[in-house]
């Protein structure tokens, strides 16, 4: 099969597609592709999401110059099952790369792979947490300060009539947070988030990570200035997104809440993406390979993956949504779904799996060892959770609370509706049993 694209690519005979009611043609270049991705960033702590504490200037701007996906989700509330799927197109348990820290089986290809074979030359900047090298051929990129990113610049400086893949890896907000401008956010005048209890230490450790979010924001708008001053705007489609929940308590990482696999995303292709757009359509990262595909003149579904799923398939779980960017569709997925397992990650005594699938209102999470008790480093031990211990001496609807992040019921349904932070379990209501 990749010969037979090789052929047809190096032919330059065929290679178009329609977009947007137009034909692009082998003599129009193929789009770039840049993704930009956060390191441990709740969705809801931005500017453009509505959090009117944090300071995020270039990605507001940027939301407005392009499209809000505003149902993304990520497959998984840890980093290298959540890109593993985001670069192969396929879910955390099928490619094996579940667990935390972990990689893809061997012979699982990503999309690295199909747009080099395609002519696209690949690199990656930053964090990396995925494997093995061979389902990853990029370039990798390094820089001395990450404030210039100046090898980004030069990468896609180099051969300007030959398309990319960009992926520009941030380790920000990932804690420890102690970058940006320690002025910026006043701990005592930010407003604490409600799923967060609120006391001097919470509110030291948020003003913290908040630093680290405009410091991201920065990154990002000296990232955009490099596609501008190498004059590939125009021809590039960029995408941000959030990846997981913060690190704090409720947080979102480590948990198939909303907080953990609800990603802020945004989309932008001057003259082809509607600017100011945004769209309800159920995504996930597994469909952005799929949608850089198509856009690259491949056709996705007939991608070997180099893994069989249940049905017998070799093709990728993910599906484009190009439609649903050029505003031709509102609609992408009926559902999504997620997976979580303790196993992996630091710290953690007992295993933990969690599954989930949501629809555009409900969500249904299993536990599959509610038994064991959910512990691992990252939210159990350490700050903030000594502190908040120390309060709910004295606060039982607080220590109800702290029950909760290490006890959880088999079976968990919430009304996003209704009940967006997923407070109310609806389980055992008679009125879903069905």
């Amino acid at each position: 099969m990749h010969m037979t694209v090789m052929n047809w690519l190096s032919s330059m005979l065929i290679v178009s597609f329609v977009l947007q009611g137009q034909m692009l043609c082998a003599d129009q270049p193929r789009p770039n592709f840049l993704l930009i991705i956060a390191d441990d960033l709740c969705w809801r702590d931005l500017g453009y999401e509505g959090n009117v504490d944090i300071k995020t200037p270039h990605l507001d701007l940027l939301c407005q110059q392009g499209m809000h996906l505003t149902r993304m989700y990520t497959p998984a509330p840890t980093c290298s099952p959540t890109r593993n799927a985001l670069y192969s197109g396929l879910f955390p348990v099928r490619s094996g790369a579940y667990p935390n820290h972990t990689r893809l089986d061997d012979g699982i290809h990503s999309m690295f792979t199909y747009l080099k074979q395609a002519g696209y030359r690949c690199a990656l900047h930053g964090k990396t947490h995925v494997g093995p090298a061979a389902s990853y051929p990029y370039d990798y990129l390094t820089d001395q300060d990450d404030d210039d990113l100046i090898s980004v610049r030069d990468y896609i400086a180099q051969t300007p009539q030959s398309p990319w893949l960009m992926v520009v890896a941030s380790h920000e907000p990932h804690s420890p947070w102690n970058k940006g401008d320690r002025s910026l956010y006043d701990p005592e005048t930010i407003t604490v988030p409600s799923y967060l209890h609120d006391n001097k230490t919470t509110r030291d450790l948020l003003a913290s990570y908040y630093r680290e979010i405009t410091y991201l924001d920065n990154q990002i708008g000296t990232l955009l200035d490099h596609l501008d001053q190498t004059g590939q705007g125009d021809q590039t489609l960029v995408i941000f997104l959030s990846e997981q929940g913060s690190s704090f308590p409720y947080g979102g990482k480590w948990s198939l809440y909303d907080n953990g696999i609800r990603a802020s995303a945004i989309a932008r292709w001057p003259g082809r993406i509607q600017p100011g757009s945004s769209t309800k359509a159920l995504m996930q990262y597994v469909d952005i390979p799929a949608t850089f595909l198509q856009l690259a003149g491949l056709d996705p579904t007939s991608i070997n993956t180099g893994s069989r799923d249940g049905n017998g398939s070799m093709t990728m779980d993910g599906r484009s949504f190009v439609d649903v960017l050029m505003g031709k569709s509102d609609q992408h997925r009926d559902y999504v779904y997620a997976e979580h397992t303790t196993v992996g990650v630091n710290g953690y005594l007992e295993p933990y799996p969690s599954r989930a699938v949501r629809d555009a209102r409900y969500k249904l999470i299993r536990n599959l060892a509610p038994e064991n008790t959910f512990t691992i480093g990252g939210i159990h031990k350490g700050q903030p959770i000594t502190s908040w211990k120390d309060d709910a001496k004295t606060d039982e609807k607080l220590a109800a609370r702290i029950e909760y992040l290490f006890h959880r019921p088999g079976v968990e349904l919430y009304d996003l509706e209704s009940d967006p932070y997923e407070d109310h379990n609806l389980a055992s209501d008679p009125r879903f049993a069905d």
